[in-house]
């Protein structure tokens, strides 16, 4: 049984997250009681127990058969409260504002979470918006702007052996290719994600360093169709002073904030 910082695992509590983030991963792709027994190796009567135990408390859902299980709305409910809770999010939303306006482009703000970075804040470009908010969505750390801002503060030696998932043919999946990047982010101060996430899109990632290791990015994203190379050089300019004045206004040690562990 594993053990954080010296105290054992609710067992019961790990398997109701595990089901619980097995769901949401799932999307609009809802689960029979068989397809999540066997994904979590617990036996079905229990699943299904713990299944009608949500559904109670409104985590899980189910269809008119009852046959079929999804995420319910209460996580919503909960995310928004940690976004609406959190006083880094608070501070940053003006900032992405003012910089969608100034770029006409559609700004993000994430967060690392293991292998992955989460999305917080979005601005959608008036000129290409998104079918869906990507609020609450996670992507791989290694193939966005966002996630490769935030590996370059930490050591190479932190990275994955690999190889890395690709979702685009330009996506780099080997660990040395990932970090001969880095090494450029580094040196730039910036990430740039050439259509490595997204085909059609590129993305500029500026780690916000106000905790070491920097926890938090931002980032622009542009299709392709309408970046030169003076847009380039402006998308830089604007957002390299937006984490300035992000990092200014930074909650410090005092104030009674609560500064939560990531």
């Amino acid at each position: 049984m594993s053990e954080t910082g010296g105290v054992r695992e609710v067992k019961s509590a790990a398997r109701t997250v595990e089901l619980l983030e097995l769901l949401a991963a799932r999307g609009d792709r809802p689960a029979r009681l068989q397809e999540l027994a066997d994904e979590l190796e617990v036996p079905r009567s229990s699943m299904y127990a713990l299944l009608q135990t949500l559904i109670s408390r409104g985590w899980v859902r189910t269809d008119v058969t009852g046959s079929l299980y999804g995420i319910g709305i209460h996580a919503l409910l909960t995310g928004t409260s940690y976004l609406d809770s959190d006083p880094r999010v608070r501070l940053v939303r003006p900032y992405l504002d003012e910089a969608s306006q100034s770029l006409g482009e559609t700004i993000h703000m994430a967060r690392l979470d293991g292998r992955d970075v989460a999305y917080l804040a979005t601005r959608e470009s008036h000129e290409y918006l998104r079918t869906i908010s990507r609020v609450g969505r996670r992507l791989p750390a290694h193939v966005g702007a966002l996630g490769k801002a935030l590996l370059a503060e930490r050591p190479d030696g932190e990275l994955p052996e690999g190889p890395y998932r690709a979702l685009t043919p330009n996506t780099r999946t080997s660990r040395e290719a990932l970090a001969a990047d880095l090494a450029g982010v580094r040196a730039r101060g910036w990430s740039i994600d050439r259509e490595e996430g997204v085909l059609g899109i590129v993305g500029f990632g500026f780690a916000l360093r106000y905790d070491t290791p920097a926890q938090d990015a931002i980032s622009c994203s542009v299709p392709v169709a309408r970046l030169s190379a003076a847009h380039e050089e402006r998308i830089v300019a604007v957002m390299r002073e937006t984490r300035a004045k992000i990092e200014s206004r930074a909650p410090g040690g005092g104030g009674g904030s609560v500064h939560w562990r990531s």
